[in-house]
């Protein structure tokens, strides 16, 4: 047997750098779990303020000291499950083989999408436990609430969340919790970490200086000086897509693995600066405390899924969180 020749099967980390399809990324790997219960959550980014927070890390230069940690704020409002999905393994992978949606559906849900109009709730579940030997995964059929929160718009986001377990405990939990909400304290865990998604902010079409870092050219050139001093060799007579090109920048779909969640609070009044958060306004209720920064401007829809690397430890003990006005003085 010849030697298999993949030269493109590796990691092209940031390239194509296009355009997200959608606001409401797309998750395409979910980690394993043993638990019967969802493996993300989603709420609407607020903005970002500050904590005094004891360290309580063993390992960590500062154990013990009362340190200055920059965060982010959640707004997580409970999520609806509508209803969920079964999988069968393909020929081309997995295959939707049964819907399950809830008896009564949302209003909201309307404005999002159109539900079937014959969808039997009872026959759609006898048949899949009777071909469950058939079935290899189960998910959610889940849609958040914006009307629970500051923002203006009121069509809710729709996505599929992953469930943890066997397939028999999976579709007891779907079972159990259709139609009903689900909240962030029952799924994410204080003082533990998380993968983070979203799209990042646009700033539209861009040169390769700014978009790449590419250098200027020196100040007697004749052409300009904003553009490459070679654009690649002579063969092949055409631009790779390795060299820098002008293009678009930002609203790419980004994860950022490991960010610590420090706090899952049910009152937002405890994380809502004087004045409210600059283009956003207050947060009503559940939110997230989420160390550092995350991906996206305000108002985006943020992913908050179970860890694929978990490394390290994190043990911050809050201590004060500042709601001084954003407005600056």
């Amino acid at each position: 047997m010849g030697t298999v020749h993949k030269p493109r099967c590796g990691s092209l980390a940031y390239k194509p750098r296009k355009r997200a399809k959608k606001q409401t990324p797309r998750q395409r790997s979910w980690p394993g779990s043993d638990e019967a219960k969802p493996l993300g959550f989603v709420g609407y980014k607020a903005g970002m303020t500050h904590i005094i927070a004891k360290d309580n890390r063993k390992n960590s230069p500062t154990s013990g000291l009362e340190i200055f940690v920059p965060v982010t704020v959640i707004d997580a409002p409970p999520m609806v499950i509508a209803g969920f999905r079964a999988y069968s393994n393909g020929y081309d992978g997995k295959k939707t083989s049964v819907d399950v949606w809830t008896k009564e559906p949302s209003k909201d849900l309307e404005k999002r999408t159109k539900l079937p109009k014959k969808r039997d709730h009872d026959k759609g579940i006898k048949a899949l436990e009777k071909n469950l030997d058939g079935i290899s995964d189960i998910r959610l059929l889940a849609h958040t609430q914006p009307r629970l929160t500051s923002l203006s718009k009121k069509v809710p986001d729709m996505m599929e969340i992953a469930l943890g377990g066997e397939i028999q405990e999976k579709l007891e939990f779907a079972k159990e919790h259709l139609g009903k909400e689900i909240k962030a304290e029952e799924i994410l865990q204080e003082n533990s970490f998380a993968d983070v998604t979203a799209v990042t902010k646009g700033k539209g079409f861009q040169g390769i200086i700014k978009r790449y870092g590419v250098r200027r050219q020196q100040r007697k050139a004749s052409k300009g000086r904003r553009h490459m001093g070679s654009g690649g060799a002579w063969k092949p007579p055409y631009k790779l897509w390795t060299e820098p090109l002008p293009g678009q920048m930002g609203y790419h779909t980004r994860t950022e693995l490991n960010k610590g969640i420090i706090r899952v609070g049910n009152d937002g009044k405890e994380v809502t600066p004087k004045g409210g958060f600059l283009k956003y306004g207050n947060v009503n209720g559940s939110y997230i405390i989420v160390k550092g920064s995350i991906p996206g401007p305000t108002k985006r829809l943020i992913r908050i899924n179970n860890p694929r690397r978990p490394a390290g430890e994190i043990n911050l003990e809050i201590k004060h969180i500042n709601v001084e006005s954003k407005q600056g003085v």
